[in-house]
């Protein structure tokens, strides 16, 4: 018996990823393909044979929540090998109520995907985005030594030794 499908079909072959820091769920669909689930690893290995998978099943479309940091390496790998991959904010994927797994939520997503319901959100260019990471660092260093600063000061003080601290602005 045939399912019925009660949107109307945007994306011809696609795959939802549910993606967690040990695995990434992988559902596929869509028309003359077989919908398969399967899981990886999240080491390089595995989300290179996640990528040959979805090659060689002629998938043209991605769909994944953005899920923070684990996101990026599964981004990296599957990037400029002609798959349109699609980032969305969890807040906008609503979940079918039940018990909730992570073959469900793939196949969720995938059924998403497939009927163009959702619009991904921005993904700046590698070299903005590498940017954006060394701007992040540096900032979290400077607030490091900035941090240790005060904290020596404090310590000095507190020992009744006064640091006379000229600024090279006055």
């Amino acid at each position: 018996m045939a399912q019925k499908v009660y949107y109307e079909q945007v994306v011809a072959k696609g795959c939802g990823l549910d993606i967690h820091k040990e695995s990434v769920v992988a559902k596929v669909s869509g028309t003359v393909i077989k919908k398969e689930t399967q899981t990886f690893s999240t080491f390089t290995r595995f989300l290179k044979e996640l990528r040959e998978c979805l090659l060689s099943l002629c998938i043209t479309h991605i769909l994944k929540k953005s899920t923070g940091v684990y996101r990026k390496s599964v981004f990296n790998i599957l990037e400029g090998h002609g798959l349109t991959i699609l980032i969305v904010n969890a807040r906008h994927i609503k979940y079918v109520p039940g018990h909730k797994t992570d073959k469900k939520d793939s196949a969720w997503i995938c059924k998403l995907l497939l009927a163009g319901l959702l619009k991904g959100s921005l993904v700046p260019p590698i070299e903005i985005r590498n940017l954006r990471d060394m701007t992040r660092c540096r900032r979290k260093l400077e607030r490091a030594v900035t941090t240790e600063k005060n904290r020596m000061i404090r310590l000095l003080e507190y020992a009744n030794i006064k640091l006379i601290i000229k600024s090279m602005y006055a």
